[in-house]
């Protein structure tokens, strides 16, 4: 069989992105001993695979390279180069630069010149616009975010989108704007927009639909469409491409009728000029990569479609994904490019050998089989992508892409068409107006109805695979009708038997959550379900709890050890997203909703578990907050954890009695500062596992070096969740072990995680 060149390529393409993600150094030798033996024996489609995966890897190697050194994090850097994207929040403006210079401010630092794309943040920042140049005075860090294996991954986002380094622009006489920009013909559109008579909502839309401009729509236009499976249409995608050259070919083609009616069917220059307009288009939105990849996609269909010695539709699949790939392989980590191309497999898969649709009826029907095919593929992908799933939204987009595609964005267009009459624009745009309206409310019912679910993390990947398997029953061809029927109803059926791993009585399954700067622990036996502390609130509003579980889930208890920020910063977060069934704090202090009092001695048992208070007591009352944090005790079996809060010294001299040696965890008190783990608490407790909830490179210091080297003296296994990301163990079982969601970073094995100063 002739495989052809497009699909070994495409492949070569994917694996060298892989390799140069997984280290080039790893795998040159091999390679340049793989090309000189293809080029012996005269083996080009080889030489050819090598050269394209080499390519790959070489780029994303160079992505890898860049990153900012350690030594750097946190450090006073000056910084230039121009301003690729500019995003503004109220007080604060979010900036990607294309770095020109990076320089560290201090000598013996290591050097920054392989920085090549940082993102930074700016307080009242002046007007920037997208194109200038400038330097400036800034704290960098090496892109990284929390660890806790769901939930949205800053860490992979700014991977995929190759941001080398995150910081902040820091107020100094560097600052300065080196050069202006000269206005873009996106630039223009969007001013021009601004000054119509529309409203807020269609300015919006227009600017997302016809110049690609997604950042001008809000969070409650993302938080709508994402509720109803509908993001693909507010993105410059291949619906709004594929129209624009479509609509192109269509006008082209009837001039050509009219200029040359003898033979204007073998006129080539139409679809030159439609695949110009295409690359216009996508120029216009600035080349972002949906519009590039349903540029590319476009471009082969009008090939496809010229019949013209035209690849055959997968031939031309492989090939969009080659040309992509090669351009830039950072996008194999992007959702995006699989939910395209697996869209569009789909579509090739129940087309290819069809024919095609007649009439307003066969129409009709070919988008509805199409949709109700696409549906579980779909929505298997953005399960596994994004860890949700929108039960509205095949229904909703049975609607939507024909309003949207057929409708509302060659509304748009004509306006642009028109925009040297503003009052002409307007017509179309006015109607784009009232339709943007009807949409908003029906997107708003629809998910109003079937709200956005977001499955537990275990049954994300079951249920992916059953969808999938769902989607194929009635993919193949040949199958009768009553085995379709048979494999969907045993499939629907598997799915609703899905149940979660059980937790056997006796035994306790602990998190550490990676939250940053506080204290975020998850504990759950087979019928119950409890947190200690609720993470930090942060100074944008942003709390980490809200990113841990989907909005609904029941908490037995949720203990508040005290009022500080870092510990109750996610109370009003989960009190409104959760349902708590007791909530527990210190007597007397608010901690920002009623609580039950944790006082010494209060205790409990479920599931075999054992639960006491150890501290406060009544007499604590009149100490500081941290003094008065609730402790808590958790014992399963012979094995014990304990949970401490910010609790000081002082309470620790108390604890001592109480303890009996040897802990098998203890989360250390206030994140690994001083004013807890004295030498006295550390030996009578002798922990043989201390986990330390901190942020990395926090402006406290934490773990202090001096604590650390203390629990390292006493023999204790070392983790932090700064290094180590989210640990998860299960008390009480026979063989404790440590899960982290990062490889654990210690020079001494992987019992020791934690960095520290010493």
């Amino acid at each position: 069989m002739n495989l052809g060149w497009a699909m070994p390529l495409a492949l070569s393409a994917l694996a060298g992105s892989i390799w140069g993600w997984w280290g080039v150094a790893d795998g040159v030798c091999v390679w340049g001993l793989a090309i000189v033996l293809a080029v012996a024996r005269g083996r080009w489609r080889w030489l050819a695979m090598l050269v394209v995966a080499g390519l790959c890897a070489w780029q994303v190697a160079e992505q890898r390279v860049g990153t900012l050194p350690e030594g750097l994090s946190r450090q006073d850097v000056t910084l230039a180069g121009r301003v690729t994207q500019v995003r503004r929040d109220q007080g604060l403006t979010r900036l990607r630069m294309a770095v020109t210079h990076c320089a560290p401010q201090e000598a013996g630092l290591p050097p920054c010149d392989a920085l090549s794309r940082v993102r930074l943040s700016w307080y009242d920042a002046p007007v920037i616009h997208t194109g200038e140049r400038w330097r400036w005075r800034v704290r960098l860090r090496p892109p990284q975010g929390f660890a806790n294996g769901y939930g949205f991954d800053y860490a992979a986002w700014l991977w995929r989108e190759g941001i080398q380094a995150t910081g902040y622009v820091r107020d100094s006489s560097v600052t300065q704007r080196l050069s202006s920009a000269s206005p873009t013909l996106r630039d223009a559109g969007l001013a021009f927009l601004d000054a119509r008579a529309l409203s807020g909502l269609a300015t919006r839309w227009l600017s997302a639909l016809t110049l690609g401009a997604s950042e001008c729509l809000t969070q409650d236009d993302w938080d709508l469409l994402n509720a109803t499976g509908t993001t693909h249409l507010m993105v410059i995608s291949g619906l709004h491409v594929g129209l624009v050259a479509s609509v192109a070919l269509l006008l082209l083609r009837l001039l050509a009728r009219g200029v040359m009616p003898g033979h204007w069917r073998l006129a080539t220059w139409p679809w030159w000029l439609a695949g110009l307009a295409t690359l216009g288009y996508a120029a216009m939105a600035g080349f972002e990569p949906p519009a590039l990849r349903a540029t590319v996609m476009a471009l082969l269909g009008l090939w496809v479609a010229s019949g013209r010695h035209a690849p055959g539709p997968w031939q031309a699949w492989w090939l969009a994904l080659l040309v992509i790939v090669v351009s830039d392989p950072l996008t194999v980590w992007r959702p995006g490019l699989w939910l395209s191309f697996l869209a569009v497999g789909v579509l090739i898969a129940a087309w290819q050998g069809r024919p095609a649709p007649r009439g307003v009826r066969g129409w009709l029907w070919a988008l509805a089989r199409s949709q109700c095919l696409l549906a579980p593929f779909m929505a298997a992908a953005v399960l596994i992508g994004f860890e949700r799933l929108a039960p509205v939204g095949p229904l909703v987009n049975l609607v939507a892409v024909p309003l949207v595609g057929s409708i509302m964005v060659p509304l748009g267009l004509l306006g642009w068409a028109l925009a040297w009459s503003p009052t002409l624009a307007m017509v179309p745009w006015h109607a784009f107006d009232g339709l943007a309206h009807i949409v908003w409310k029906g997107l708003t019912l629809a998910a109003a109805w079937l709200p956005v679910w977001s499955p537990p993390i275990w049954e994300t990947w079951p249920l992916a695979l059953i969808l999938a398997a769902l989607g194929m029953v009635w993919l193949i061809p040949g199958l009768v009708g009553y085995l379709r029927l048979w494999a969907s109803v045993s499939l629907i059926v598997l799915a609703f038997a899905l149940r979660p791993p059980a937790i056997a009585p006796g035994r306790v399954v602990v998190t550490v959550h990676d939250v940053g700067q506080g204290q975020l622990v998850e504990l759950r036996s087979a019928t119950q379900h409890l947190l200690f502390d609720t993470g930090p609130r942060y100074g944008s509003g942003f709390t980490p709890a809200e990113s841990l579980w989907p909005a609904g889930r029941r908490f037995d208890d949720v203990i508040v050890s005290h009022s500080d920020r870092d510990h109750a910063g996610g109370v009003e977060t989960i009190d409104e997203m959760h349902h708590v069934a007791r909530w527990w704090g210190p007597p007397e202090m608010p901690v920002g909703i009623d609580t039950r009092a944790c006082r010494r001695g209060v205790e409990w048992q479920s599931d075999g578990v054992d639960y006491r208070f150890l501290s406060p007591v009544a007499s604590d009352v009149t100490r500081s907050d941290n003094e008065r944090s609730c402790v808590l005790l958790v014992t399963a079996g012979d094995q014990r954890l304990l949970i401490t809060g910010d609790a000081s010294t002082t309470i620790e001299r108390r604890l001592r009695t109480g303890l009996e040696p040897p802990l098998t965890v203890l989360v250390a008190g206030h994140h690994g500062s001083r004013t807890s783990s004295s030498p006295a608490f550390v030996a009578r407790t002798r922990p043989r596992h201390v986990i330390f909830s901190a942020g990395r490179d926090n402006a406290h210091g934490h773990p202090h070096p001096e604590v650390v080297r203390r629990f390292r003296r006493a023999g204790s296994c070392l983790w932090n969740t700064a290094t180590d990301g989210a640990l998860r163990f299960t008390l009480g079982a026979p063989a404790l072990r440590m899960h982290t969601q990062r490889p654990p970073g210690g020079v001494e094995g992987a019992c020791i995680g934690v960095e520290s100063g010493d």
